[in-house]
């Protein structure tokens, strides 16, 4: 949990919104604290320092006070070195800032996750395949949370086999198929074996993973749909 005064912290910004007339309630990604809620004080002000400095997708260090669910910001800097996000990797970018704010809990400290999702924003800044980058982070995002099933056993604890295919059942995992299934999609062993290793070099196991981690995800977000999703839909068929 975060102490009275925290310092020097790598982070990025997930969401803002304002608050009283010139102040933003700002929702923090760091590295060693989780996700942290914090007020931004007069930063809506023309020249307030922080106006310019707290941008999503761009890593900053900074620093804040405070005891409560709601912390102050005291101090944030913007550390350089990577580019805008613009196009279809902005709304990547959002995408997975919708799915940290939605999944994951306050104040609980995910380093690999905070490195996965400084790695995906590396990758859409500089144009990388989007599939690949937004695959390897929700495959991290899935493990970090509990989320994310075993790949490398079925349901009864044996090992899968890359030449058998399986059906995927959420909270159960893989089940070997049996042939008579007809309006379920099976996946190969190899793929769940692919996925195990996170190697998503296979253009089979990117496909395929897309689909699946479709599935986890909405199963875990609920009813109410992701509104980035929604959006980028739209500006598809625009």
């Amino acid at each position: 949990m975060s102490g009275k005064r925290v310092e020097h912290q790598s982070a990025f910004v997930l969401h803002t919104h304002p608050w009283r007339e010139t102040s933003y309630v700002v929702d923090m990604f760091s590295r060693e604290h989780g996700r942290v809620a914090m007020v931004a004080k007069g930063a809506r002000r023309p020249r307030a320092a922080l106006r310019g400095v707290l941008l999503a997708f761009q890593p900053l260090e900074i620093c804040w006070s405070g005891t409560g669910e709601l912390k102050t910001l005291t101090a944030a800097e913007w550390q350089g070195g990577q580019a805008m996000l613009s196009g279809s990797a902005l709304m990547c970018g959002y995408y997975a800032n919708e799915l940290l704010v939605r999944l994951l809990p306050r104040e609980d400290a995910h380093p690999r996750l905070f490195d996965a999702y400084a790695t995906l924003l590396r990758r859409l800044s500089i144009n990388a395949p989007q599939d690949l980058a937004l695959r390897a982070f929700e495959l991290v995002l899935l493990q970090e949370l509990g989320y994310a099933p075993t790949f490398d056993t079925d349901e009864q604890g044996e090992a899968v086999r890359p030449e058998r295919d399986y059906l995927f059942i959420i909270e159960r995992g893989p089940v070997p198929a049996t042939g008579d299934e007809h309006d379920e999609a099976t996946l190969p062993g190899r793929v769940l074996l692919d996925l195990a290793r996170e190697d998503l070099s296979n253009p089979e196991t990117l496909a395929q993973a897309k689909s699946l981690m479709r599935r986890l995800i909405a199963h875990l977000v609920g009813a109410r749909a992701l509104e980035s999703r929604r959006i980028f839909m739209e500006l598809q068929e625009l």
